[in-house]
């Protein structure tokens, strides 16, 4: 058995006031946490969803995070090396959009044994409508 962490943000507004949530689930065992931010993008807040999750956590955890947003796992698995590696910017020598939220999730992931996975948001996934229902549930009204 191993944890899997559904994560996802919301935005009313982009930016605009936004919020984030996360779903965790270990056999039958559940938590829910989730927040806000009253002037965010829903990049930072998927970004923070997951951040959020690994530092919930009171010891390194081999886990899953489901995302629906290609933006993170593709970060995470596909640019984040490089953008380290170029002193946090992109290829084009650019600044990389969202650094405090990329370093804090970098931070957070460092403790932890963690695997990916990708799942299409709104289909109907019953993790990832949960953690979609708390990240509005964080939206600041």
């Amino acid at each position: 058995m191993k944890l899997r962490i559904y994560t996802d943000g919301a935005c009313k507004g982009n930016p605009g006031k936004g919020g984030w949530g996360a779903y965790l689930e270990y056999g039958e065992y559940t938590k829910e946490i989730y927040g806000g931010n009253p002037h965010t993008t829903n990049n930072q807040m998927e970004l923070q969803a997951v951040s959020e999750a690994l530092n919930c956590l009171n010891k390194p955890t081999n886990l899953t995070i489901v995302t629906d947003s290609q933006y993170v796992k593709n970060g995470i698995e596909k640019w984040m090396k490089n953008w380290k590696k170029n002193g946090w910017k992109t290829a084009s020598k650019q600044p990389v959009k969202n650094k405090e939220y990329w370093t804090n999730l970098d931070e957070a992931l460092q403790r932890h044994t963690v695997s990916w996975e990708w799942i299409k948001g709104h289909s109907g996934h019953p993790g990832n409508e949960k953690a979609d229902e708390l990240a509005n549930k964080g939206v600041p009204q």
